[in-house]
């Protein structure tokens, strides 16, 4: 499994709300759910190594 590195973010209350709400509707941590749609732009704007982990079609 890769390292991972902690990072500060600042959003809006509003957008927390959303991103918490969204989460929890598809039975993930907020974490969870920044690194999943993070992971699924990287995906979509071709940004992920070939052949990475990441740069599967695999559901989770």
């Amino acid at each position: 499994m890769s390292k991972k590195k902690a990072f500060a973010l600042r959003l809006d209350e509003s957008m927390m709300k959303s991103l918490e709400k969204w989460a929890a509707d598809e039975f993930r941590s907020t974490n969870g759910q920044l690194e999943w749609i993070i992971r699924e732009s990287l995906k979509k704007a071709g940004r992920l190594p070939k052949g990475s982990p990441e740069d599967t079609d695999e559901p989770e």
